[in-house]
């Protein structure tokens, strides 16, 4: 027996991506169901070699339902999450709605996904598990490693942010402005981004907070600590580049330990989920060209740094709508499985 699979706000950037990893990974699913808005009842998508008809969200069923993936924003997760899990449905979210809740798991599998053996035990959980913030995800597959080596202690990350993280919309004003520079010099009023996108660089994701760092900075730290390690000190500079698909970062560490770039190399080549490409040559890196597409997160330019004790720089890149996203969140199911959780219609009929 499978698995039934509802993908929420399957006709979305990420509920493509979902639909497609599902079925490039073999997830052993009896049964997938693209769920949406009314507006987009009827809608076709594509799931492997199959056309799926995106079902109304508000009059579906979720009775015998193994796993809700929920990549639909905060609110619908807000509305929607309690309700799907109430009914014995695991609901791994997308949005940020649920990963501050102490109660909920916040889940990078390579990270911390032993985590979920006590939760899947515990007959009281509350069947949400949270996915962490694109740029959180790739930075933490890549720590975790040097963390459990040498104890990080600090981390200055800079963020360079793709488009895509801020869905359809965000991409559509690249490609528009970027065509209209092109044809007549106009690259036209944008509604997504602050600024103009095209051939800028936007020192601004989400909103302000009162200390001047924006929501996506204060993602990261949040996550990061919660994921990782709540000791680590962590401080962000968040910016949206005019790039497609894939998300960098420059991350500088300091570390209680000693730790050598040959060392952190030898370290990163091991680590589960991480491709190191990091030859001291033109081209010998990773940039976001390179990922799309790609499972790993890369890690190249690893150098140690003079200026503190215990220094590394590491750049980090990564295909923000899979390991970000849709990837990160079919791991998570893959990690239950492992764990023993089985299918629905299995545990009634033993």
């Amino acid at each position: 027996m499978g698995y039934r699979v509802a993908v929420i706000g399957a006709t979305g950037n990420v509920g493509r991506e979902v639909l497609n990893i599902l079925a490039e990974r073999k997830f052993p699913a009896s049964e997938v169901i693209a769920l949406a808005s009314s507006r987009s009842t009827g809608r076709e998508i594509s799931y492997g070699d199959k056309i799926l008809k995106a079902k109304n969200l508000e009059i579906f069923d979720f009775k015998g339902v193994d796993f809700a993936i929920m990549s639909a924003g905060s609110e619908i997760s807000k509305d929607w999450g309690p309700r799907i899990a109430a009914s014995g449905c695991i609901v791994i979210d997308n949005s940020s709605f649920w990963r501050y809740d102490s109660n909920v798991p916040l889940i990078v599998p390579e990270v911390n996904g032993p985590s979920l053996g006590p939760w899947l035990a515990n007959g009281n959980r509350k069947n949400i598990i949270a996915n962490p913030n694109c740029s959180t995800a790739q930075l933490v597959v890549a720590l975790k490693p040097l963390h459990d080596f040498a104890k990080i202690k600090r981390a200055v990350v800079s963020t360079y942010q793709s488009v895509s993280g801020a869905g359809k919309e965000g991409v559509d004003e690249l490609w528009n402005q970027t065509k209209g520079i092109f044809v007549n010099d106009n690259p036209g009023n944008g509604s997504k981004f602050p600024k103009q996108i095209a051939f800028n660089v936007i020192p601004h994701i989400d909103v302000f907070m009162e200390d001047g760092s924006t929501k996506e900075e204060w993602k990261v730290m949040a996550e990061t600590k919660k994921i990782l390690d709540p000791k680590i000190k962590v401080t962000c500079t968040a910016v949206r580049v005019p790039v497609f698909v894939g998300h960098s970062e420059a991350i500088n560490l300091e570390f209680e330990n000693p730790i050598s770039a040959d060392e952190a190399r030898d370290i990163l080549r091991e680590a589960p989920g991480v491709t190191v490409l990091d030859k001291r040559e033109p081209g010998g890196y990773a940039t976001p060209v390179e990922c799309v597409g790609e499972y790993d997160t890369f890690v190249s330019r690893i150098r140690e740094d003079a200026t503190i004790e215990n220094g590394l720089n590491i750049w980090v890149v990564s295909d923000n709508l899979r390991k970000g996203a849709a990837l990160n969140t079919i791991q998570i199911a893959e990690t239950l499985i492992e764990l023993g959780l089985k299918p629905r219609d299995a545990a009634t009929a033993a």
